[in-house]
């Protein structure tokens, strides 16, 4: 068995290399006089220049210098500068190992360094313990084991032996992590605990299995069963706040263990491990499985009001026909009374000889009903699936406690009212009930005629409590979505500190008022100037059409070469199998090593199973059947990676790994420096039993799906994606792909659709200092709003809105900056607070106040959009390299004929995760021989402008076999590494 690890390769040279940066020689081998006297009194240079050179290597990093190690040059030739000497010389002093020995053995006395005893040892295990109480990551354990040993003056011992006090410390954390966790558990309740691993007659199955894998799809039988899971969960009386004993941090990993652990494994566990694991898994079920109730209810009562819509809808179709006859009735009654009046004939006589009494007799009591249901409420319609709505509604309010920010919610006592009459089996509502959570309309239906409506009543309250879940105005104890906003906001005192010391690293002042001082100059000179050039004729590509500013689409600036030479480069890429490309980008990436094991942190011992894993997630193939279709990898080792390796954090590095190697190649250069990006969503069809639970929007049809929303750089690099329900909003999700990423790219402005757009957005990329550039559908028909009246610029009278509400945004201005340092600070992902921001039917101050504030940042964007070609132009080139990039997506995207059939939000997020990965290691791949292409066209004296080579795109895919059988590890021809260009000669002998 190969020896554990505690570092990777990049870490060990970080705590036990030798630097050779300028900033590091400077500040650790910068000779005192003592050093250099020290030095000198050995007589030969080569003696002079080793004695040195191990003098700085014991100081820092704090070793012995190895037998026939040899330091970088860079730090031996800044030691031999200062001493005089020459760098070559240093080969001679590595030839005698006595001399070296001598050397050590007087340094270690001169630096008052020595060797580590057992007691240094210990104190070192008891540092690595501290440490790994902390973290679970091999880094900061081993540096607390080096540093321990540095503060007490002892020489390193070898990287191995630190490796494994670090490997010691981890292990008896967790031990002691695993017995705090368990302490004041009975002997039964454990017993209790081990149970759960075993099969249970009644179901079939273990209730640890059984636990976590609640039913997903919207129903009310599921709802049902997820209540029953959380019933399960309250009876093993498992406090959620014990996770409070142990640090968040490994807590957090013991729950990362615990997700990749089945059932059957977990049994294996040693007792203090396998219990722990339970717990802690029972604690995080209990947040996951109320949050999935709660959510599987809205969607429910959403889904039942949407079905009202439609069934509405239905009805008017259906009684189109007869709506026809009665109006076809009513145009023949008024031409026969237009002729009596005309010929001063009996009204009644001409309309009986024309139209015919008897006929409106008979077409009266269809007209009255017409009449009578030619608008139903749809909370009329609603209450006609009563019945299925009382499956999970009685059920769904006795389990749940909720709480409102409301003092004395009317919505609350609502609640305790059907819980009683529920309880009681009572079906008659009384004669006093809460009606203050209710609108005026509805109270008219609950209450007609005098007699209250029981169905109308619950279905109406269901609705409304539905609504303000949504907008956190409501929560539910142990839910860790729906809760508070303010909880999901850092801590006051946090902020506060952070405000004080003016350490917010916002983009707007802490000051509200200022801010409003200098936006209102800044708005003011822009409208003025923009007023000035539209009436005078001098924005380019607008023009001002009977008091509305029209912009003219913006030409194509892509040269007419552009497209021949991309033909020809591409022509020119190697023939490659997706398995050697993916091969090929690890090598130079190494991004496959992200995956690590969620436990030991190491990385996985087959690569090639691994990149078979994610090319399964990427191509829609699953990983049976990645297996059945690979030559070499079994269904086994895919599986094993999938469960222990792959997790969204270690996607999440993997995608950094390749981004940062693509926005780093010069070639990159090209399209973009890494500073703006574009985000739009692609949707994706959902079969099977994924149809269940995917949503519908009419926008793409008639059949559910999912939508992929993704961010990618102007230099092709995606760095962000995340499956979103295709009826959801993609505003509430730009900000997130911002912060939800470990690469190297700091986007500075981003470019959107209008989905993408809301004001709240807009306000919020002002708070955090980044740009937000939306191409706005109808811009003619949206307004400015300004601090002044319309009139104040008479030009653009026919743009100017309401005024700016300056009271509210000074009034909330530290509640909004809050928010936004919470999104820096990553206290929370910026979609889950937007969601309830804009989800309120009657929106909370703080939503006001960010509306306010972005309206006045989306003024100063439509300005400057009508004033800078440049922005259009720059805007549209991003937006359409996202389109152009779904094309590449959609040909990886092609088993299943490209359509979602994994039922889970975590399964989906591994197939968008995977596919954002292998898209984006085409594109380096093809950025490297697009390279490499056009170096050979230099070579042949081809003068390709760097304004043509911009517009060739490494997005294409006709050189790849993305199908067949994948063979991994196959051997191939290479010339230094790479693979030979396919050259007109080479296409002519192949034809």
């Amino acid at each position: 068995m190969a020896r554990r690890s505690l570092l990777k390769a990049d870490e060990r040279k970080a705590l036990f290399g030798i630097p050779d940066d300028e900033e590091s020689l400077i500040r650790h081998y910068t000779l005192n006089p003592s050093d250099r006297l020290e030095a000198d009194v050995r007589r030969r240079p080569h003696n002079k220049l080793g004695f040195a050179v191990q003098l700085c290597v014991m100081r820092y990093p704090g070793r012995l210098l190895g037998i026939d190690e040899r330091p970088p040059a860079a730090m031996i030739a800044y030691v031999a500068e200062q001493l005089g000497v020459n760098p070559r010389e240093f080969a001679l002093y590595a030839r005698r190992t006595q001399t070296r020995f001598e050397h050590s053995r007087h340094l270690a006395e001169f630096l008052g360094l020595r060797a580590a005893t057992r007691e240094d040892r210990r104190a070192a295990l008891l540092a690595a313990i501290e440490a790994a109480a902390m973290t679970d990551k091999g880094l900061p354990i081993a540096t607390a084991v080096v540093n321990e040993f540095r503060g007490r003056n002892v020489l390193l011992p070898s990287a191995h032996a630190v490796e494994k006090i670090g490997l010691a410390g981890r292990a008896i954390a967790r031990r002691q992590a695993e017995a705090t966790l368990l302490n004041g558990f009975s002997d039964e309740q454990l017993e209790t605990f081990d149970a759960l691993l075993k099969v249970d007659p009644v179901i079939g199955q273990t209730r640890f299995n059984w636990l976590r894998s609640a039913p997903e799809a919207p129903g009310a039988d599921n709802l049902v069963g997820l209540i029953d899971r959380l019933e399960f969960l309250r009876n093993l009386a498992v406090d959620p706040r014990l996770q409070g004993r142990i640090h968040p941090e490994r807590w957090a990993q013991l729950v990362r263990e615990g997700d990749a652990t089945p059932a059957w494994l977990a049994a294996d566990f040693n007792a203090g491990r396998r219990r722990a694991t339970i717990v802690a898994q029972l604690v995080k079920l209990g947040h996951e499985l109320t949050d999935a109730a709660v959510t599987m209810f809205s969607k429910l009562i959403g889904r039942l009001f949407s079905q009202a819509n439609n069934q509405k809808k239905q009805r008017h179709a259906e009684t189109r026909r007869e709506t026809a006859k009665a109006l076809r009735l009513f145009r023949d009654t008024l031409r026969a009374l237009v002729a009596a009046n005309e010929t001063g004939k009996d009204a009644i006589d001409v309309l009986d000889r024309e139209v015919g009494w008897y006929k409106l007799l008979q077409a009266k009591p269809v007209v009255e009903a017409m009449v009578k249901d030619a608008d139903p409420d749809p909370l009329i319609l609603a209450a006609e699936r009563y019945a299925n709505v009382r499956k999970y509604a009685v059920r769904f309010l006795s389990t749940f406690a909720f709480r409102s920010s409301r003092r004395h919610d009317p919505l609350l006592a609502a609640i305790e009212t059907l819980k009683s009459l529920n309880e009681d089996g009572r079906r008659v509502l009384p004669n006093r009930v809460p009606v203050g959570h209710l609108s005026e309309q509805t109270r008219k239906l609950v209450f007609k005629e005098g007699k209250s409506d029981r169905r109308l009543y619950e279905i109406a309250t269901l609705a409304t409590l539905r609504d303000r879940l949504r907008s956190g105005d409501v929560w539910v104890e142990g839910s860790r979505a729906y809760r508070p906003i303010d909880e999901h906001l850092m801590p006051q005192p946090a902020f506060a500190s952070l405000k004080d010391a003016d350490d917010l690293g916002l983009g707007v002042q802490r000051d509200g008022a200022a801010y409003l001082a200098e936006i209102g100059q800044i708005l003011d000179f822009h409208l003025k100037r923009l007023a000035y050039r539209a009436c005078n004729s001098k924005l380019q590509g607008v023009r001002l059409v009977a008091g509305k500013l029209v912009v003219t689409p913006l030409s194509s600036d892509v040269p007419a070469e552009a497209e021949e030479l991309n033909w020809e480069l591409n022509s020119m890429y190697p023939l490659v199998e997706v398995p050697d490309l993916l091969t090929d980008v690890h090598d130079w990436t190494g991004f496959a090593g992200q995956f690590t094991h969620v436990r030991t942190s190491e990385p996985p011992r087959s690569i090639p199973a691994m990149l078979a894993g994610v090319l399964a997630d990427a191509t829609n193939l699953g990983p049976k059947r990645m297996a059945t279709a690979s030559k070499g990898i079994t269904p086994h080792q895919i599986s094993w990676m999938r469960i222990f390796h792959a997790r969204p954090e270690t996607y999440r590095a993997a995608q950094a790994c390749i981004t940062n190697a693509h926005a780093l190649h010069p070639y990159a250069r090209l399209w973009g420096d890494g500073t703006t990006a574009s985000a739009d969503g692609q949707f994706f069809r959902a079969s099977d039993r994924a149809a269940k639970l995917g949503d519908v929007n009419l926008h793409y049809g008639s059949e559910p799906g999912s939508k992929f929303y993704s961010h990618l750089s102007d230099q092709y690099g995606y760095f962000s994606i995340l499956p979103i329900s295709p009826t959801e909003s993609e505003a509430a999700y730009v900000l997130d792909g911002l912060f939800d990423h470990d690469s190297i790219l700091d986007i500075e402005e981003l470019f959107t659709d209008t989905g993408g757009a809301s004001d709240h957005v807009f306000a919020l990329f002002a708070l955090i200092g980044r740009r937000f550039a939306p191409r706005l559908r109808n811009l003619k028909d949206r307004k400015f709003h300004t601090f002044e009246k319309a009139d104040t610029y008479p030009a653009l009278e026919e743009h100017i809105g309401v005024p700016i509400n300056t009271t509210v945004i000074l009034e909330y201005w530290d509640d909004m900056l809050r928010l936004a340092a919470s999104f820096k600070t990553k206290t929370v992902a910026p979609s889950t607070l937007l969601k309830k921001l804009a989800a309120s039917p009657n929106p909370s101050q703080l939503a006001k106040a960010l509306r306010e504030l972005g309206r006045l940042e989306r003024t100063l964007f439509m300005i400057e959009w009508y004033s800078s070609p440049a922005l259009r132009r720059r805007c549209q080139a991003g937006l359409n390299k996202g389109e152009a990039a779904h094309k590449l997506k959609r040909a990886v995207f092609f088993h299943e004929r490209g359509e979602i059939r994994d039922r889970s939000f975590d399964s989906q997020a591994f197939r968008a995760s995977g596919l954002n990965l292998v898209v984006s290691a085409i594109v380096h791949w093809n950025t490297v021989y697009l390279s490499r292409a056009v170096d050979h066209l230099h070579q042949q004296k081809r003068t390709i402008p760097d304004h043509v080579l911009r517009h060739v795109s490494p997005l294409g895919w006709e050189h790849i076999n993305l199908t067949g059988i994948y063979s991994w590890g196959e051997p191939r021809d290479l010339v230094d590494g790479f693979m030979p260009l396919r050259l007109p000669s080479g296409l002519a002998q192949a034809a």
